[in-house]
């Protein structure tokens, strides 16, 4: 399928979010769509699909003109939208899922649960995934999850197909097989649009690159022809100077130890130390233990044996709560499910964690609030139109500063951040890197847990890495390569030097 969008205008209310933007998708090819958090991506794709429809401009499918009122005029013509946000229903089958709205019946109108079933389990397997069509989504993990939408689109013959962050929740082989599934399918004709964050992603598996700012559309380049610093450029219109910004500290006392922590099934006999001022990185496969062994650290999940000391004093953490009094915090993967309530608003989020110590005979202070949410604000520069929108409002990079800003206020001795530029544009990246070289200076003790080998590499001291549910290594930040980092993950070791 060919796209030609041109001239896309869309205001909300007096608010102009595009103005001349568009994109020019050609047959057989993967066209990255890129721009910072809030620069209309997700706007234009909504005026594609029937969510939004647009004031102004032109939609060009194959050069014939369409105009797309509902998501149904989109899915007719064949164009396939799989969201960041998976959209599944948990407690429903796989194969309910895929078939929900487009369910097949027998000539006497009943379901047709067999052809559904073959037809689900051959696409699910097209993908890699030997799983039985008929189990609960809910018992299958994220990243299988997000292999079922995908499926779903298959299952509509798709020949444009939008995919927003879908690698998020995938595993380093899970990605390469959605690689290979590709380029299968543009051999046959497929066309992709591919919106991603992951630079590397983009320039291994695109085509071309549109970039969109402030609402509108900047420029289109070759993939070959252009250069991270380019296309970085474009999306926030000025020179990134250092993609990984990092500063030299002095580590000081050890504050956090744990030792030969284990929990049946998810870790074995992990243990590390981290110090004063000193950024120790996780990482590993999907699977491999990292997040559970933070889970376990800061109270959330109750391990099994093993300890844990903070100031070598052993300290068995019973709940986030006791982990909050002795001053870790944890920031997870899952901000929107775990990180904030979306219909609260930034002040109210904000002040969540520390929201005892803002009371005075059980009576909020009010000037108190607004005062210390103000700083936390400007802090980490939150572009926010005020404190009372809600929290679900703000772009991606936006709530995860929240985030941030909620455990800062509680001034913790040691941080945890899982995944914490996840689906974040690079300049909020740039400035999430920025807060933690402040927390170094300042002596707090801090893990990062990361999928993105060259974030570990740019922004760690020490990098932990594991294999098959247990801690294999750490390197020294110089001593420490791509590569070997990989291997680590990968085989455990085996045949490193």
């Amino acid at each position: 399928m060919e796209l030609k969008m041109s001239g896309i205008t869309k205001s909300f209310g007096s608010v102009q979010v595009l103005n001349q933007a568009g994109i020019h998708v050609k047959e057989k090819e993967v066209h990255a769509l890129m721009g910072e958090n809030g620069a209309g991506k997700s706007t234009l794709m909504k005026i594609l699909t029937g969510v939004y429809s647009k004031d102004a401009g032109n939609i060009l499918i194959n050069n014939e003109s369409k105009d797309m009122n509902t998501i149904k005029d989109s899915e007719n013509l064949r164009i396939a939208f799989i969201h960041q946000e998976l959209n599944v229903l948990d407690d429903m089958s796989i194969v309910d899922n895929m078939f929900l709205g487009k369910e097949l019946k027998t000539r006497i109108g009943f379901l047709d649960k067999k052809t559904m079933i073959h037809l689900a389990r051959e696409k699910l397997m097209l993908l890699g995934l030997n799983i039985d069509p008929t189990m609960r989504v809910k018992d299958i993990s994220v990243g299988s999850q997000q292999l079922v939408e995908i499926a779903k689109a298959l299952l509509m013959d798709a020949e444009l197909i939008i995919m927003d962050e879908p690698t998020a929740a995938l595993s380093d082989k899970e990605i390469d097989l959605l690689f290979s599934i590709i380029k299968q399918l543009k051999v046959k004709g497929v066309s992709f649009i591919y919106i991603s964050h992951r630079m590397e992603e983009i320039f291994k598996i695109c085509d071309e690159i549109t970039v969109m700012r402030d609402g509108k559309f900047i420029g289109q380049k070759a993939a070959k022809d252009t250069t991270f610093e380019e296309i970085v450029s474009m999306m926030v219109g000025y020179d990134l100077d250092d993609r990984f910004p990092r500063v030299e500290v002095e580590p000081g006392d050890t504050i956090l130890s744990v030792s030969n922590l284990t929990k049946k099934g998810k870790f074995v006999n992990v243990s590390f130390e981290v110090k004063q001022g000193e950024v120790l990185g996780f990482s590993g496969l999907m699977g491999s233990g990292r997040t559970d062994v933070m889970h376990a650290i800061f109270g959330s999940t109750p391990y099994d044996t093993g300890s844990i000391s903070i100031y070598g004093k052993e300290i068995k953490i019973s709940s986030p709560i006791h982990s909050k009094k002795v001053g870790l915090g944890f920031i997870t993967e899952d901000r929107k499910n775990e990180g904030l309530i979306l219909d609260f608003s930034v002040r109210e989020n904000t002040i969540l964690p520390y929201l005892k110590s803002l009371t005075k005979r059980k009576i909020i202070t009010e000037g108190k609030i607004t005062s210390l949410v103000d700083e936390y604000i400007t802090k980490l520069k939150v572009r926010t139109a005020s404190q009372v929108i809600p929290v679900g409002k703000l772009s991606g990079g936006n709530q995860q500063k929240i985030v941030i800003a909620k455990w800062l206020i509680t001034k913790p001795k040691i941080l945890i951040l899982d995944e914490p530029t996840r689906g974040v544009d690079v300049g909020a990246k740039k400035e999430i890197y920025e807060i933690i070289n402040q927390l170094k200076k300042e002596g707090v003790a801090i893990i990062v847990v990361s999928s993105e080998l060259p974030e570990v590499m740019g922004i760690c001291d020490r990098i932990a890495i594991m294999n098959e549910k247990k801690l294999v290594k750490i390197l020294n930040r110089e001593n420490a390569s791509q590569e070997k980092v990989m291997e680590y993950a990968t085989v455990g070791g085996i045949g490193v030097e």
